[in-house]
Protein backbone atom coordinates (compact mmCIF):
# COMPACT_ATOMS: atom_id res chain seq x y z
CA UNK A 1 0.00 0.00 0.00
CA UNK A 2 1.05 3.74 -1.03
CA UNK A 3 -0.78 6.87 0.47
CA UNK A 4 0.24 9.83 -1.34
CA UNK A 5 -0.35 13.13 -0.02
CA UNK A 6 -0.50 16.28 -1.75
CA UNK A 7 -0.08 19.98 -1.28
CA UNK A 8 0.93 23.11 -2.87
CA UNK A 9 -2.79 24.04 -4.61
CA UNK A 10 -4.38 27.47 -4.42
CA UNK A 11 -5.64 30.80 -6.05
CA UNK A 12 -3.18 32.42 -8.10
CA UNK A 13 -3.98 34.69 -11.05
CA UNK A 14 -3.86 34.43 -14.35
CA UNK A 15 0.17 34.46 -15.56
CA UNK A 16 1.49 33.19 -12.28
CA UNK A 17 3.39 30.64 -10.93
CA UNK A 18 2.83 27.45 -8.51
CA UNK A 19 4.54 24.35 -7.42
CA UNK A 20 2.57 21.14 -6.31
CA UNK A 21 4.13 18.84 -4.01
CA UNK A 22 3.24 15.05 -3.50
CA UNK A 23 5.09 12.61 -0.99
CA UNK A 24 4.55 8.96 -0.92
CA UNK A 25 4.54 6.95 2.27
CA UNK A 26 7.66 5.03 0.78
CA UNK A 27 10.28 4.73 -1.41
CA UNK A 28 8.71 3.53 -4.64
CA UNK A 29 10.15 5.91 -7.37
CA UNK A 30 12.29 2.47 -8.90
CA UNK A 31 9.30 0.80 -9.54
CA UNK A 32 6.03 3.61 -10.17
CA UNK A 33 5.85 5.58 -12.60
CA UNK A 34 4.56 8.85 -10.69
CA UNK A 35 2.17 10.99 -12.64
CA UNK A 36 0.44 14.57 -11.94
CA UNK A 37 -3.24 14.97 -13.24
CA UNK A 38 -6.13 17.12 -13.00
CA UNK A 39 -9.65 17.38 -13.04
CA UNK A 40 -11.73 20.20 -14.21
CA UNK A 41 -15.34 20.77 -12.78
CA UNK A 42 -17.69 18.56 -15.17
CA UNK A 43 -14.40 17.60 -17.46
CA UNK A 44 -12.64 13.97 -17.13
CA UNK A 45 -9.61 13.16 -15.38
CA UNK A 46 -6.44 13.88 -17.59
CA UNK A 47 -2.72 13.34 -17.54
CA UNK A 48 -0.35 16.54 -17.06
CA UNK A 49 2.69 15.33 -16.61
CA UNK A 50 4.58 11.84 -15.39
CA UNK A 51 8.00 10.76 -14.74
CA UNK A 52 8.68 7.16 -15.66
CA UNK A 53 11.50 4.95 -13.26
CA UNK A 54 13.94 5.70 -15.14
CA UNK A 55 13.87 9.58 -14.98
CA UNK A 56 11.99 10.12 -18.39
CA UNK A 57 9.32 13.43 -18.44
CA UNK A 58 6.58 13.17 -20.45
CA UNK A 59 4.07 16.12 -20.45
CA UNK A 60 0.51 16.44 -21.86
CA UNK A 61 0.86 19.09 -25.25
CA UNK A 62 -1.74 21.43 -23.09
CA UNK A 63 1.26 22.17 -20.38
CA UNK A 64 3.96 21.26 -22.72
CA UNK A 65 6.86 24.03 -22.08
CA UNK A 66 4.45 25.62 -18.78
CA UNK A 67 5.34 22.78 -16.44
CA UNK A 68 7.95 20.59 -15.03
CA UNK A 69 7.38 17.26 -13.20
CA UNK A 70 10.55 16.57 -11.06
CA UNK A 71 11.05 14.13 -7.57
CA UNK A 72 12.85 13.65 -4.92
CA UNK A 73 14.07 9.94 -4.50
CA UNK A 74 15.25 10.70 -1.10
CA UNK A 75 12.43 12.69 0.56
CA UNK A 76 9.63 10.49 -1.05
CA UNK A 77 8.60 13.55 -3.32
CA UNK A 78 7.14 14.39 -6.69
CA UNK A 79 6.52 17.71 -7.64
CA UNK A 80 5.21 19.86 -10.32
CA UNK A 81 5.89 23.26 -11.13
CA UNK A 82 3.46 25.14 -13.24
CA UNK A 83 4.03 28.27 -14.90
CA UNK A 84 2.00 31.39 -16.78
CA UNK A 85 -1.48 29.63 -15.40
CA UNK A 86 -4.62 30.03 -16.95
CA UNK A 87 -8.30 29.66 -16.48
CA UNK A 88 -7.72 26.38 -18.77
CA UNK A 89 -5.53 25.00 -15.47
CA UNK A 90 -8.51 25.72 -13.35
CA UNK A 91 -9.00 21.86 -11.57
CA UNK A 92 -8.57 19.01 -9.01
CA UNK A 93 -5.11 18.15 -9.02
CA UNK A 94 -3.96 14.65 -7.85
CA UNK A 95 -0.79 12.66 -7.25
CA UNK A 96 -0.69 9.25 -8.94
CA UNK A 97 1.55 6.28 -8.67
CA UNK A 98 1.76 2.80 -11.36
CA UNK A 99 3.58 0.31 -11.37
CA UNK A 100 1.71 -1.66 -14.14
CA UNK A 101 -0.87 -3.76 -11.42
CA UNK A 102 -1.18 -1.14 -8.76
CA UNK A 103 -2.46 2.10 -8.89
CA UNK A 104 -2.70 4.77 -6.20
CA UNK A 105 -4.31 8.36 -6.01
CA UNK A 106 -3.90 11.16 -3.33
CA UNK A 107 -6.99 13.37 -2.70
CA UNK A 108 -6.24 16.25 -4.70
CA UNK A 109 -5.25 19.56 -4.41
CA UNK A 110 -7.48 22.67 -5.73
CA UNK A 111 -5.98 24.90 -8.21
CA UNK A 112 -8.12 28.14 -8.98
CA UNK A 113 -6.46 30.43 -11.59
CA UNK A 114 -8.71 33.79 -11.44
CA UNK A 115 -8.43 37.43 -11.60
Amino acid sequence: QVQLVESGGGSVQPGGSLVLSCEASRSIFHRYIMGWYRQAPGKQRELVAKVLTGGTREYVDSVQGRCTISRDTYNNMVFLQMTSLTSEDTAVYFCNAFDGANQYWGQGTQVTVSS
